[in-house]
C-alpha cells in the first residue's frame, strides 16, 4: 500500500489537473471536469486516501452510467496522448482495471444500486464502492486537503483542463501518479471480485449511507453469516429419522384447489372428468366400456396445478432474552463479538432452511424478549430487520418485542396449525416449556457455546480440542441436522 501526502496547495492543485487528462472511459472535457471534482471531493470528506483522479472520473462513468456529459466512450477512444505518460501503461490499465471491473459482476449490481439513489447520494454511494474496492486489494492513494478540490470546482473547466495540459508539457508528468496506476494494475490484477456479498448487500439495501456503528454491526453479522453458510455443504443432508412428520390440518377452505387446469392424468374426481369420456357409456346392459375403463383407471381426468395449502407447514421460534446484551463482548478467541456471531449463525440457519426446505411452507419467528418496558436488544432486532429485509417481505420472517412469559403460549398456537420447534438464546440457562414443542436452547456465556437440543436428550459436550470459531460452526450443523 502506497500512500503520497500532498500539503503545498499548488501541488495539490497539479495533481488534481493533471489527472483530469488520464481518465480513459470518458474524454477529457469540460463536461467530465465538474463531476469528477464532486465525487473525489466525496471520496476525500471519508478521510481516507483518494485515488488518482482519472481513476474516480472512470469509476463514476462505469457505476452512474456517464450520466453528466453526453456520451459515454468506449475505454481509450478520443483520450489523448498525455507527455510524460509511461509506455504501455495506459492500455494495461485499460485492459487489467477497467476491462475486468467492467465485467465483475459486483459492479454490475452496484451499479444497478447506484441508479436508484438521488442526489448527493450518488456521489457517496461511489465513494462507498471506491473505498471498499481500495480495502479489499491493499491499494493506497492520496492524502490532501478537501479545500483544493473545494478551490478547484470554483475554477472555470476549460480553465482547469488549460493549466493541467500546460504543466505537463511544462514540468513533466507528476512521479505520484504513474506510481499510484501502477498500484491499480498490480492490485486489480490479482482480485477476484471486486467487492464483497457484505458491501453489495449495503449498496441494494441502502444502508452503505447509514451511520457507522450501524454499518459495522451489519456488515460482521453478513460477515460471519458467509462464514458459517461457506461451511456448511450446499446439498441438503440425507434425513434418516422423519419422527416429526406431521400431517398438515386441513381447513375447509383448503379442500378447494386454487390452480388451474395444466394435464390431463387417469386420477381425479368425476367433477374433472373428461366430457369425451362419456362417449363410452352405452345403452343397454351394465357393464360397458366405461365401467371396465373406470375399473382399469383409465379414463381421463383434468389435472389441477399443485395447492399450496397442501404443504407442510413449519414454524421456527427464536427467542432472543434480553440478558444477550451482556455477550455484547469480544473474546481474545473469537474474531467478534459474540451477540454479533450469534445473529451470523441465526441468519446462516434462516438462509440454509429456507434453501433446503423450498417445498414446504415455513415461516421464522425472530421473538426479542422484553425487560418490563424496556427493549435491550433494539438494536440487535434493527440489525436483523435489515439483514432479512426481503425475507420479511415476503412473510417468510417475522420480528417481534414479545413478554417472556408470551413466548410458551405463542409456540402452543403454532403449534396447533403447524410442525412449531424452537430456540432460547441466551446467556443463562433457559427453556421454552410448551406441550408438543421441540426447545433447544443456546446458552452464550462463554466463547464457545452451549448447546442443547432439549429436554429427552442430552447436552451436547463441548470440543475443547477445536478452536472456539469451529464450535460455533458445528453448533450451526447441529441444529440444522436437529430441525431437518
Amino acid at each position: 500500500m502506497t500512500t503520497f501526502e500532498i500539503h503545498d496547495a499548488a501541488e495539490a492543485r497539479r495533481f488534481l489537473t493533471q489527472g483530469l487528462w488520464l481518465q480513459r472511459v470518458a474524454a477529457p472535457g469540460a463536461a467530465t471536469v465538474g463531476p469528477a471534482l464532486q465525487w473525489a471531493l466525496e471520496v476525500v470528506s471519508t478521510g481516507e486516501p483518494m485515488p488518482p483522479i482519472g481513476v474516480i472520473a472512470d469509476m463514476g462513468h462505469l457505476l452512474l452510467g456517464g450520466e453528466h456529459h453526453a456520451s459515454t466512450s468506449p475505454a481509450g477512444h478520443g483520450a489523448r496522448e498525455v507527455p510524460g505518460w509511461p509506455a504501455g501503461l495506459a492500455r494495461r490499465y485499460e485492459d487489467l482495471v477497467l476491462g475486468k471491473l467492467d465485467a465483475d459482476g459486483t459492479i454490475a449490481r452496484a451499479s444497478d444500486a447506484l441508479s436508484r439513489y438521488r442526489g448527493r447520494d450518488r456521489g457517496r454511494g461511489l465513494a462507498f464502492v471506491l473505498e471498499q474496492i481500495r480495502r479489499r486489494a491493499g491499494l493506497g492513494g492520496v492524502l490532501l486537503n478537501p479545500a483544493a478540490l473545494k478551490a478547484a470546482l470554483d475554477v472555470p473547466p476549460d480553465e482547469l483542463l488549460a493549466n493541467g495540459w500546460d504543466s505537463l508539457a511544462r514540468d513533466g508528468l507528476m512521479p505520484a501518479l504513474p506510481a499510484l496506476y501502477e498500484n491499480w494494475v498490480a492490485a486489480v490484477r490479482e482480485m477476484h471480485d471486486a467487492l464483497g456479498p457484505e458491501d453489495v448487500f449495503e449498496l441494494e439495501h441502502g444502508t452503505a449511507l447509514a451511520v457507522f456503528s450501524q454499518r459495522v454491526g451489519l456488515r460482521q453479522i453478513l460477515q460471519a453469516a458467509a462464514e458459517f453458510e461457506a461451511g456448511v455443504p450446499s446439498a441438503r443432508p440425507r434425513v434418516h429419522s422423519r419422527r416429526h412428520d406431521v400431517t398438515t390440518r386441513i381447513l375447509d377452505e383448503d379442500t378447494y384447489p386454487v390452480g388451474g387446469f395444466s394435464s390431463i392424468s387417469t386420477r381425479g374426481s368425476i367433477e374433472s372428468l373428461l366430457h369425451s369420456q362419456l362417449a363410452y357409456m352405452e345403452p343397454g346392459e351394465r357393464p360397458d366400456l366405461f365401467d371396465i375403463k373406470f375399473v382399469r383407471d383409465e379414463l381421463l381426468y383434468y389435472s389441477r396445478d399443485e395447492n399450496q395449502f397442501f404443504r407442510r407447514r413449519r414454524t421456527f421460534v427464536l427467542a432472543l432474552h434480553p440478558d444477550l446484551a451482556l455477550a455484547r463482548v469480544k473474546d481474545v478467541e473469537l474474531p467478534r463479538q459474540r451477540v454479533v456471531l450469534a445473529l451470523g449463525l441465526l441468519v446462516a440457519l434462516v438462509r440454509r432452511l429456507t434453501e433446503w426446505l423450498s417445498d414446504e411452507a415455513i415461516v421464522f419467528e425472530f421473538l426479542f424478549i422484553r425487560q418490563g418496558d424496556a427493549e435491550p436488544m433494539a438494536a440487535e432486532r434493527a440489525l436483523v430487520q435489515m439483514v432479512l429485509r426481503e425475507a420479511i417481505a415476503n412473510g417468510t420472517v417475522l420480528t417481534d418485542s414479545v413478554a417472556a412469559d408470551s413466548v410458551a403460549p405463542r409456540c402452543l398456537a403454532r403449534a396447533r396449525r403447524s410442525l412449531c420447534q424452537a430456540l432460547t438464546v441466551a446467556t443463562v440457562d433457559r427453556r421454552i416449556v410448551a406441550e408438543g414443542v421441540p426447545a433447544a436452547s443456546l446458552r452464550l456465556d462463554r466463547p464457545r457455546p452451549a448447546f442443547h437440543p432439549g429436554v429427552e436428550s442430552a447436552a451436547v459436550p463441548e470440543s475443547e480440542s477445536d478452536d472456539a470459531l469451529s464450535t460455533w460452526q458445528a453448533t450451526l450443523e447441529r441444529l440444522l441436522e436437529l430441525w431437518l
